[in-house]
């Protein structure tokens, strides 16, 4: 096949550039139904909204278009097998976790993984050992699992089913995969990779190498979020054998919508042509857009551009750049409220700094305003000032519990277990029932059944403090957390 071709967009205008009569879903019948105020905003993508008539295939049985296209992404990425995902990267961890894991079977997972993992092993009611990452003490990121924890936790627990690892990290870090891989499969245990951030890794030498040219067995990508097709488009990559492919589908179409975005999927096909064929010249582009927006950070004393230790063979995505204060008196989400009355909006905040993302598609016009935006606020704002014995914790996720024994995550066991509603300060020592995520970027910090400790109340306190956004704690003047108490 071409890969200057997009064989299922290419068919979709086809087919909208004909004269059918539309006796099909959907019901707005390709634009026709759209409300004026709407028109100018839609019009267009409507005519591609369609569903599994004739010659547009079918996301659950892929013969003709979407079929090439999985197969020209498949080559694109380096995978044996690609699947387009149309519920983002959520559902590929997903599917990943379902199709290694019955009830029961136990799964080694870096604890500093996304929301939707922790309700994978939920749902295949699984259990998990949590592996803490690394975390670099100068800047409070963290660094990705040890190959020595790896190999300690794969004796202890020969009967895992494999390892989940998160790479990169939301702050764009990528550790070395080559010996972890090695080690796993020397188990004959698959490595499964959360990769969201890091579809584009791999198309130019300065960017970290992907997880599928190191090894991995699966890895998820959110093409959406580096790359440029439209949200929640992702796709799951696959080579060998250690998974199996079928239960993969099974569970792909068990929890895909069966009325796929066909807008979406075009966007998919549409974000593989173009790393097919402009991939390299395009991050190009934006590598050097990044690299004098740099330059000129560098010369703002006031801040501080966090990176991950230089000796450590650790990748780092150029795009993504966390920006702090380098006094300390100014928090990140003091930082992000500043930058957003100048009009820069930023990927999110954490108590430290602030995380900017750019993309293949950033402009000049963006980084120039965006330095803009930050010499303003050295020059003119007076940042709030911490009294004294305060202080700004770094972004790091060591309040979290470690965890060295297996954690079930079967609901049946916690649906028998009666709960209450207790104040955040008086939670130490009991066991969540809910999951609490600071979102963006919707880590856990505490997951159903583990206890509660000090540190994770004094964390999450500061958090609320700060203006975080946390999902599973009961908003209010006294935040409430749900409790086990059974």
């Amino acid at each position: 096949m071409d890969n200057h071709s997009a064989p299922l967009f290419e068919r979709l205008v086809q087919h909208a550039q004909g004269e059918h009569a539309s006796l099909h879903v959907p019901g707005h019948k390709s634009g026709q139904g759209l409300e004026a105020a709407a028109r100018p905003f839609f019009e267009h993508i409507m005519k591609l909204d369609l569903t599994e008539i004739s010659g547009l295939d079918d996301l659950h049985h892929p013969e003709e278009a979407i079929w090439q296209a999985q197969q020209l992404a498949a080559e694109c990425f380096g995978a044996e097998e690609t699947f387009f995902l149309i519920n983002g990267s959520t559902v590929g961890n997903l599917a990943m976790i379902l199709s290694v894991c019955r009830r029961g079977d136990l799964l080694l997972v870096q604890r500093d993984a996304h929301k939707s993992v922790i309700h994978g092993l939920m749902l295949a009611g699984a259990r998990a050992v949590f592996l803490n990452p690394e975390v670099d003490p100068a800047t409070g990121l963290t660094l990705g699992v040890r190959i020595e924890d790896v190999k300690a936790a794969l004796q202890r627990y020969p009967e895992a089913q494999g390892l989940l690892i998160t790479r990169p990290s939301y702050y764009g870090i990528a550790a070395p995969l080559e010996g972890i891989v090695q080690l796993l499969h020397e188990y004959g245990k698959p490595l499964l990779v959360d990769e969201a951030h890091g579809a584009h890794f791999g198309f130019h030498p300065a960017l970290p190498k992907s997880a599928l040219s190191c090894g991995a067995d699966v890895a998820v990508q959110s093409t959406h979020k580096l790359l440029t097709s439209m949200t929640m488009g992702a796709m799951l990559h696959v080579q060998g054998d250690r998974v199996d492919r079928k239960e993969l589908k099974r569970y792909l179409t068990m929890l895909q919508s069966s009325s796929p975005s066909y807008p979406l999927m075009a966007s998919l096909d549409l974000s593989r042509r173009q790393m097919h064929t402009q991939g390299m010249e395009l991050l190009e582009q934006g590598i050097r857009i990044v690299d004098r927006f740099m330059e000129q950070m560098r010369k703002l004393d006031q801040f501080i551009l966090l990176s991950p230790p230089h000796d450590r063979g650790l990748g780092q995505d150029p795009f993504k750049i966390a920006v702090k204060h380098s006094a300390g008196v100014l928090s990140g989400f003091e930082l992000k409220d500043e930058l957003e009355k100048r009009g820069c909006y930023v990927e999110l905040a954490d108590p430290q700094a602030v995380l900017l993302v750019f993309s293949l598609a950033s402009t000049e016009e963006d980084s120039v305003r965006l330095v803009q935006a930050f010499q303003e606020i050295a020059e003119g704002c007076e940042p709030h000032r911490l009294s004294d014995g305060e202080s700004i914790a770094l972004a790091s996720y060591t309040a979290m519990t470690g965890l060295s024994q297996p954690v079930s995550f079967d609901e049946s066991v916690y649906r028998q277990k009666a709960t209450a509603q207790i104040p955040l300060a008086d939670t130490v020592g009991l066991s969540s029932a809910e999951m609490v995520v600071p979102y963006p970027p919707g880590i856990p910090v505490l997951c159903p059944g583990e206890k509660i400790s000090s540190e994770v109340v004094r964390y999450l306190d500061q958090l609320i403090g700060m203006g975080a956004r946390i999902h599973g704690l009961i908003e209010g003047e006294q935040p409430m957390l749900s409790v086990l108490i059974t």
